[in-house]
């Protein structure tokens, strides 16, 4: 079995249950692996001394040690200062324990220790592996000793199996999926009911919060099987019902509910209200932090036929060296905003009036490509995601691509096409609609599955933005919206998971039908009416500074005096002696 899409994971078992071993092969091969060892050697065991080097002899040469023992806080340390590329590999947490009720170090507040671990291995920014034993399945022990060894761990492996990402139980070397972000591969996992939910009713699905954050309940239901055909990890199949995090939906409320409190001496924050409270429940925070590290994903991939009529492939390559290089309105905005872009390539989609856009092979590939940016990106500590694109063809595409999806009527949702100087191309805009409606009644007698709609109308940048989004979603990571591309990958993401729309946010639709449509489908507002045509992710960039400082005002603001505690008051002539 091999667990893909997380950052954090727990690896429970019992003694000489292989879990261990289970875990290192899940980071052998990573670039850099920090062993956090826990376990204080004895001078006078001699076979404890045993198992520590066998546990030695077995690590990869090119793994960094680290001696984690004696003191608790070294491990806390250990996982706190780890660094986006690299990844931590601990073994075990027993041994923490351990020494987290070592009597030298009583009487000592246990609980604050073990949710100050949780609390580092949730916002740790490299990917982490736990180890840990499973003692809930043996008697209780006999001892005081053994009972409040027991506790402690038992206490310890349930919050760290709320904050992790995956939980894998080992039972004789063969491993048990017990929790993971929405992925699973070959392998036997715990499953619920076999009904499948539909998209609308996922919503219920449980976000993996901090020990004390009540989420909504999670489904009992197994997240789709993906696996690497490879063996490398990445996402190569991802399938209709796929289970995915949730939003916290508590958090949310909380956040914009705080904001009534808030020292202002204005009437609030307007409709900025909605991006707190948005970024309160994906960051599950009722005192959201502004998003610092911003990566823009900017998809290149152009389309065939009618739909590129008016556009130029030799332009839009352009356009994607400009944003290499640094240049043009969109790099330009990037390094206003200090966002990173990312120029990402997909395949050249067939025209689709006479032939699907993409084989299915083309389908899986540019999915996992999209899915695979988005985990680089949840490695990298990316606060929030601006999808962008660039393709001769690519909005009409789009518009085939929801007219598809929710049965519109394509002329309503191609807008017109611009020329130069000013002008309008009348010519292009007919030869987009004829190609469109071309598509819809080739597939007539089709299926229109998620999947069919990629490979029929949408072509690679879609097919890639639909995976980032995917992605992006495992990995609790907030995207911004602003383009026809965007928001049709958003509604084919819908059809996949229906988690996915919780975690997009629509700053501006900039007038195109074909975004004010979907969103209007989705259920997303736009925050702003900017009515900017900048390129596909260059409003959403132009919007950001202003999100950033509604979100930094809403977390460093103090509380109205109004709602300050009073001081207790002081001894009255009530609280005197009575006279006698």
């Amino acid at each position: 079995m091999s667990v893909g899409g997380w950052q954090s994971i727990l690896v429970l078992g019992g003694i000489r249950s292989g879990k261990s071993d289970y875990a290192e092969s899940l980071v052998t091969g990573d670039p850099v692996v920090r062993y956090v060892a826990t376990g204080a050697a004895d001078p006078s065991d001699a076979e404890w001394l045993a198992r520590i080097e066998e546990h030695r002899a077995r690590r990869p040469t090119d793994w960094h040690t680290d001696e984690a023992t004696g003191d608790p806080g070294r491990l806390i340390e250990a996982i706190s200062s780890a660094r986006a590329e690299e990844t931590l590999l601990v073994d075990d947490v027993g041994g923490w324990i351990a020494a987290l009720l070592d009597p030298a170090r009583q009487p000592a507040d246990d609980r604050a220790a073990i949710a100050e671990l949780a609390a580092a291995v949730r916002s740790c920014p490299a990917r982490l592996v736990l180890v840990s034993p499973e003692v809930g399945l043996a008697l209780v022990p006999s001892t005081p000793v053994g009972r409040a060894f027991a506790d402690a761990l038992g206490l310890t492996n349930q919050l760290l199996a709320e904050v992790a990402d995956a939980v894998v139980l080992v039972v004789a070397g063969q491993p048990v999926q017990l929790k993971s972000t929405g992925l699973a591969a070959t392998g036997p996992t715990v499953t619920g009911p076999t009904e499948q939910a539909r998209p609308e009713q996922t919503e219920q699905t449980r976000l993996a919060s901090g020990p004390e954050q009540a989420g909504p309940e999670q489904p009992e239901q197994a997240g789709p099987e993906l696996a690497a055909a490879d063996g490398s990890g990445t996402a190569a199949q991802i399938t209709p019902g796929m289970t995915l995090p949730m939003p916290a939906e508590r958090t949310r409320t909380a956040g914009v509910a705080r904001l009534g409190r808030l020292d202002l001496p204005g009437a609030g924050f307007g409709v900025l209200e909605n991006v707190i409270g948005f970024a309160a429940g994906t960051q599950d925070a009722a005192s959201p932090r502004p998003w610092e590290q911003v990566q823009v994903v900017l998809i290149h991939g152009d389309h065939e036929g009618g739909v590129a009529a008016g556009d130029s492939p030799q332009d839009s390559a352009r356009r994607a060296d400009q944003a290499r290089a640094g240049h043009g309105a969109l790099a330009r905005l990037a390094a206003t905003a200090g966002a990173v872009v990312d120029v990402v390539a997909a395949p050249v989609a067939a025209p689709i009036e006479h032939q699907p856009a993409l084989t299915p092979d083309e389908v899986d590939s540019a999915l996992a490509t999209g899915w695979e940016v988005a985990q680089r990106a949840g490695r990298a500590g990316v606060a929030a995601i601006v999808i962008a694109a660039c393709g001769a063809g690519g909005a009409a595409a789009a518009a085939a691509v929801v007219a598809a999806t929710t049965g519109a009527e394509p002329a309503a949702l191609l807008g017109r096409v611009p020329a130069a100087g000013g002008k309008v191309d009348d010519a292009a805009w007919m030869s987009r609609c004829a190609a469109v409606r071309d598509a819809l009644h080739r597939t007539r007698r089709g299926t229109r599955g998620a999947r069919e709609v990629l490979a029929e109308y949408a072509g690679g940048e879609i097919a890639v933005a639909t995976g980032v989004l995917l992605g992006a979603t495992a990995n609790r990571i907030p995207v911004l919206l602003d383009g026809p591309v965007g928001v049709a990958a958003a509604l084919v993401s819908r059809d996949l998971a229906g988690q996915a729309r919780h975690w997009c946010l629509l700053p501006d639709h900039g007038r195109q039908p074909t975004v004010r449509h979907a969103a209007d489908v989705l259920g997303l507002t736009p925050l702003l009416d900017l009515r900017l045509d900048l390129g596909e992710g260059a409003t959403a960039l132009a919007a950001l500074p202003l999100l950033r400082s509604a979100l930094a005002l809403a977390d460093t603001l103090d509380e109205h005096p109004t709602f300050a505690e009073p001081e207790p008051a002081g001894p009255g002539p009530a609280a005197a002696d009575p006279v006698r």
